[in-house]
């Protein structure tokens, strides 16, 4: 009998299954492993970055006439807040802006927080209603701290796009307006703060946009060029 050959033999009148054991095992069939793709959420984390610093630059701005912010609340808790959040989490595992998603969702969601009467931050610093002097200085520092995060993530953004650092950058000066706005109490750097945060939106959109419309995820005939920042031969 041949080797690695499976045969019959005859014995007794009956046929008897034959296997050379000295053969090694026949090939199993090649299997192709299956690869599952993802959609990328970062135009998600930056639509709603987008939307929440558009609503409130445009009511610190007065747009239309509206001086209350309490509509601020809507973009930022459950827009912002959340899909900023969990686009964060979906990026630990798909990408590497986690820490930026979390950390701005967590800052839409705390500065939704002061206009909840149930939590109570803005009665603490209210007398009769009407928001004290001590309230300002307490936003002040809280848009001081919140434009020093984001100027540290300018620093790990400058090799990536130009909309990525823009809006960034954008929103680092607007909030550092912001904040001395609450300290001094300056019309003027409330209204720069307002224009520039206007400007942070646009560039979050642009980024959104440049990543969602694409030959791959889109049948939109619209393509923005990411605009990637060329390494340096530092």
């Amino acid at each position: 009998m041949p080797p690695h050959s499976i045969g019959k033999e005859t014995r007794d009148n009956y046929y008897v299954r034959t296997v050379n054991v000295d053969s090694p095992p026949a090939p199993s069939p090649q299997m192709h492993p299956y690869q599952r793709t993802y959609g990328n959420p970062v135009p998600l984390g930056m639509l709603a970055y987008g939307a929440g610093i558009l609503c409130s630059s445009l009511l610190t701005l007065h747009a239309g006439g509206v001086y209350t912010p309490n509509l601020v609340v809507v973009f930022a808790t459950f827009y912002g807040g959340i899909s900023e959040t969990l686009v964060g989490m979906w990026e630990m595992f798909l990408g590497y802006a986690c820490t930026v998603f979390i950390t701005y969702g967590c800052f839409n969601f705390s500065y939704g927080a002061f206009y909840l009467p149930g939590i109570g931050i803005a009665a603490a610093y209210s007398v009769d209603g009407v928001p004290t002097e001590e309230f300002h200085r307490a936003m002040g520092i809280y848009l001081g701290i919140w434009s020093l995060i984001t100027f540290l993530f300018i620093l790990g953004a400058i090799r990536t796009t130009l909309p990525t650092v823009g809006t960034l950058g954008f929103t680092f000066i607007s909030l550092a307006c912001l904040s001395a706005n609450a300290f001094t109490g300056n019309p003027h750097l409330a209204t720069a703060g307002g224009a520039l945060g206007v400007i942070a939106a646009f560039g979050a959109f642009y980024c959104a946009m440049s990543l969602f419309w694409t030959q791959q995820t889109t049948l939109s005939y619209i393509r923005l060029p990411p605009l990637i920042i060329p390494p340096s031969n530092v």
